[in-house]
């Protein structure tokens, strides 16, 4: 009976407005409908780059890119000097260039290239 009442004092006219609501979930229409509303200024979409750029250069400038190698292998010292196979052998023969041998894979102390390079700077 009381079913009956309140079925009768339900306000029909009001349905076309929920219509597009009715084939939602009741978290999506209760979010819609109840929930406020928030407007994103250009203010904000700037701030927004801003701290986006700021997260990205900190990605980029992070250990990672700063992290060098201490040793290199023959085929990185010939790249880096841009020298033949037969250049560093050279060198190595004739105690230029010191090394470390492990194995069959000889490696180069990249701190050594680099002060042998700066020893041997000319200003011409």
């Amino acid at each position: 009976m009381v079913s009956d009442i309140s079925a009768k004092a339900f306000d029909h006219s009001i349905l076309p407005i929920f219509q597009p609501e009715l084939n939602h979930s009741y978290d999506e229409v209760h979010n819609s409908i109840l929930m406020p509303s928030s407007i994103i200024t250009t203010d904000d979409l700037r701030e927004f780059k801003l701290e986006l750029l700021d997260e990205i250069t900190k990605l980029i400038a992070g250990p990672k890119a700063q992290k060098v190698k201490k040793y290199l292998k023959s085929y990185e010292v010939r790249e880096m000097l841009n020298i033949s196979t037969g250049t560093l052998h050279n060198l190595r023969i004739n105690g230029t260039l010191p090394f470390t041998k492990v194995g069959n894979i000889l490696l180069y102390d990249q701190e050594d290239i680099i002060q042998i390079l700066e020893a041997n700077k000319t200003n011409a």
